[in-house]
């Protein structure tokens, strides 16, 4: 089976959260992301690479799949997470490819950093 370039790749992850505000502030302290606002109840952030979205109009759901962002220097992750407020629930460790750590965001929405050094 063939695809088009393009096909069939994870192209946009959304969050349903408690409080967009909240949300914004978060990933953008801690990541540095972008928003573009569509009314209340949505926002599209955008980190560069990847486009995705918050949303009010369902609750927050904590678990699910594991978003994995990608770093350079994960030890400034780490910090960036921390002093925005995120709890770090799986400390930095190495696996057969790089180093990585989880994360929770404010509404428990548990995500991963890693890097290949």
């Amino acid at each position: 089976m063939t695809t088009a370039p393009g096909d069939r790749r994870i192209d946009y992850v959304e969050f349903n959260v408690g409080n967009i505000d909240a949300s914004k502030a978060f990933y953008g302290k801690a990541f540095g992301w972008s928003f573009t606002d569509y009314g209340p109840e949505y926002c599209e952030f955008d980190d560069g690479r990847l486009k995705g979205g918050f949303t009010t109009l369902g609750a927050p759901r904590p678990g699910g799949p594991l978003v994995v962002l990608h770093t350079h220097d994960l030890e400034a992750a780490l910090a960036s997470i921390e002093t925005a407020g995120g709890k770090i629930v799986r400390p930095i460790t190495a696996f057969p490819g790089g180093r990585r750590f989880h994360f929770s965001d404010p509404d428990g929405y548990e995500l991963a950093v890693w890097t290949k050094s």
